[in-house]
C-alpha cells in the first residue's frame, strides 16, 4: 500500500469537502449532527480559512494507492502560543483504510512535516480515537507526553514535542 499526504489546493478543495462528509457522519455516534432536508451534513465551520490562510492553516490529503483514504487539518498556533506550535484540528481516515497503518504513517508524516509543539485532541466520548492518539503519540515519542482534559467538556488533549 503506498500512501501519500499532500497540501490540497483550493481548486482541489473539494476532495476534503467531500471527505468531510464521512467525518460527519462518523461523528454521528459521539455528537449530535445532523444532515438537512436534502441529506447533507452542515459545512465544516472555518473550512475556507485552509485555503485563505495558508500561512497558518494546512488541509492534508490521505491517499493510499492514489486513491483519497482521508484528510488532516493543521493550524499554526500564534507564536505566543503557551503550550502548543501546531494543532491538529482534525484527523480523518475512512474505515476502508482503518488498520492499515494509513493513519499512523500520515499523523507521523505531519510530524516530521512540522516540528515543534503539538496539541491533538479527541471527544470525550471517542475512546477509539483517544487509543489511536495515545497509541500512536506515545510510540513517537517513546511515551513523553503528557495529557490534559478540557474543564467544562472534558476533551482530552495531548501535548508533545516533535
Amino acid at each position: 500500500m503506498n500512501m501519500k499526504i499532500e497540501l490540497v489546493p483550493r481548486e482541489r478543495s473539494q476532495v476534503i469537502r467531500h471527505l468531510m462528509q464521512f467525518y460527519l457522519y462518523d461523528f454521528t455516534k459521539y455528537l449530535n449532527i445532523d444532515v438537512d432536508s436534502n441529506g447533507i451534513f452542515p459545512e465544516y465551520p472555518g473550512l475556507d480559512a485552509f485555503w485563505s490562510e495558508e500561512d497558518r492553516k494546512f488541509p492534508f490529503l490521505i491517499t493510499s494507492d492514489e486513491a483519497p483514504a482521508g484528510f488532516a487539518l493543521v493550524e499554526r498556533c500564534e507564536p505566543d502560543g503557551k503550550d502548543n506550535d501546531y494543532y491538529l484540528t482534525e484527523f480523518f481516515v475512512m474505515q476502508k483504510y482503518r488498520r492499515s497503518g494509513v493513519g499512523t504513517r500520515a499523523a507521523y508524516e505531519l510530524f516530521e512535516r512540522f516540528p515543534g509543539r503539538w496539541k491533538v485532541t479527541q471527544v470525550r466520548n471517542n475512546v477509539i480515537a483517544q487509543a489511536f492518539w495515545r497509541k500512536i503519540i506515545g510510540e513517537y515519542t517513546g511515551g513523553r507526553f503528557r495529557e490534559k482534559f478540557h474543564p467544562e467538556l472534558g476533551n482530552p488533549s495531548q501535548f508533545f514535542v516533535t
